[in-house]
């Protein structure tokens, strides 16, 4: 299918909406977000029902290695869900508004939770590879270029012009993700912080990593925060959570370099974890 066009119409969404409603009776009231290699989640699934991003009427197509470009419908810990075995990201190039397009069709079948995870890279130093934390907050970098998915014309059908972001993550949810981590005796693997958002595809440079510790971010990937703030522009309660995958480089003699088969292999490692924990959270 066509990419949908930078500004997009209610009716455009609406269109993808219908069409899932129509091909299945699952009525979803959370949805999931999967980032590289955590789409495994999604097999968790019970009753499932799959659609190709390809085959779903005006939805973007996934073009990374380890997201799998699948929407699954089906049943988690007694919730209906919708779950994307991939996500879209602005390093693609697609628009910003394309990376966040199935959130607002999300909030149209009737999804009133978004989970959205990812791979990031650890800036703060007490961080270990394989670590877990939970976003409290983020920092916006191409939000500050201009890039927000809530630039344009504004439709109050799904929410207010200037909506709030200093609640984004919801309380609630981290606290219930921290229990099940107590419950569960992992919480030794669990960091709760900032996450930063930087547009890719390059990894970033030594300078860049350091100037972003000086903001005061703990993590830093190249997705996320387009779909939270859609998620918030409609009214989702929102739970972030972030693997990290490897450490920034912030020493100009160290030979280590970032790279994506490194994440890939973290998350093979850690994403059982994970998917307990999340399943942990609509449990309680």
């Amino acid at each position: 299918m066509d990419a949908p066009s930078p500004h997009i119409s209610f009716e455009e969404y609406k269109e993808t909406a219908e069409w899932l409603l129509s091909q299945t009776k699952l009525r979803p009231v959370v949805a999931i977000i999967c980032g590289s290699g955590l789409g495994g989640l999604a097999d968790r699934l019970e009753d499932s029902v799959t659609f190709k991003y390809e085959d779903i009427p005006r939805f973007p197509t996934s073009t990374v290695q380890g997201h799998a470009g699948k929407l699954v419908f089906g049943r988690l810990v007694g919730h209906d869900c919708v779950c994307m075995q991939g996500r879209f990201h602005f390093y693609e190039g697609y628009s910003i508004h394309t990376v966040s397009y199935p959130v607002r069709v999300f909030s149209l079948l009737g999804v009133k939770t978004l989970i959205v995870t990812n791979a990031a890279g650890g800036l703060n130093d007490s961080y270990r590879v394989g670590d877990i934390m939970i976003i409290k907050d983020h920092i916006n970098m191409p939000g500050f270029a201009g890039q927000n998915p809530l630039c344009g014309p504004n439709d109050e059908r799904f929410g207010v012009r200037f909506p709030c972001m200093s609640d984004a993550y919801d309380r609630d949810l981290r606290l219930k993700l921290r229990s099940t981590a107590e419950a569960m005796g992992v919480v030794h693997f669990l960091q709760e912080g900032v996450y930063c958002m930087v547009a890719g595809p390059s990894y970033e440079t030594i300078a860049e990593c350091k100037f972003m510790q000086t903001l005061g971010a703990d993590a830093v990937g190249m997705s996320t925060v387009p779909e939270v703030l859609v998620a918030r522009h409609c009214g989702l309660r929102v739970l972030g959570v972030s693997l990290i995958t490897n450490k920034v480089v912030t020493d100009y003699d160290s030979k280590e370099k970032a790279n994506h088969e490194e994440v890939l292999q973290t998350t093979q490692r850690q994403t059982k974890l994970l998917q307990d924990l999340v399943c942990g959270v609509l449990q309680m």
